[in-house]
């Protein structure tokens, strides 16, 4: 992977196609000051450069039947690589988890699920309890979201903290 050096078009780049990844090159380039073809390469630089990791829809989970949000902060009975791994590797077939990471703390893992319903909650609450090497279970229902922004900020200069 190629290292890039972000400059203040770079920057504009990706502050532009966070908020819309499906903005168009020419758009892009008149927004970032710049010709289309230029825009492009940069673009390709920065993917090669692992600035940018893909491009999603957002999608709306009620919309699609998903009515709870979830964090469940999971405790294992070890932390050797054998048994975080094999966690990792079981969760990661599950569809209802939406994010994992492994958490320094009280904690070994906090996970961001969706469920239809309470009652689906509840058994992938349970099915979560009686996974291999899970010690503990502690569950977060999300009643109301305030804020969700994906990605990180990005400054408007390479010197902008």
């Amino acid at each position: 992977m190629r290292r890039v050096k972000l400059d203040g078009i770079d920057l504009r780049i990706l502050k532009d196609l966070q908020a819309d990844g499906r903005m168009t090159n020419v758009d892009l380039a008149k927004r970032a000051g710049i010709s289309a073809p230029p825009c492009l390469r940069r673009v390709r630089a920065l993917e090669e450069g692992g600035f940018i990791k893909g491009y999603h829809a957002d999608l709306d989970s009620e919309a699609l039947g998903y009515e709870v949000v979830f964090f469940a902060l999971v405790g294992l009975n070890g932390q050797s690589e054998a048994v975080l791994s094999a966690f990792q590797a079981q969760i990661a077939n599950w569809p209802e988890v939406r994010e994992c990471h492994m958490a320094r703390g009280a904690d070994d893992f906090v996970l961001k699920l969706v469920a239809r319903n309470t009652a689906h909650e509840n058994e992938l609450t349970e099915k979560l309890t009686s996974a291999p090497n899970v010690a503990t279970v502690r569950t977060i229902q999300v009643i109301k979201t305030s804020k969700d922004k994906p990605g990180v900020p990005v400054p408007s200069t390479p010197d902008e903290d």
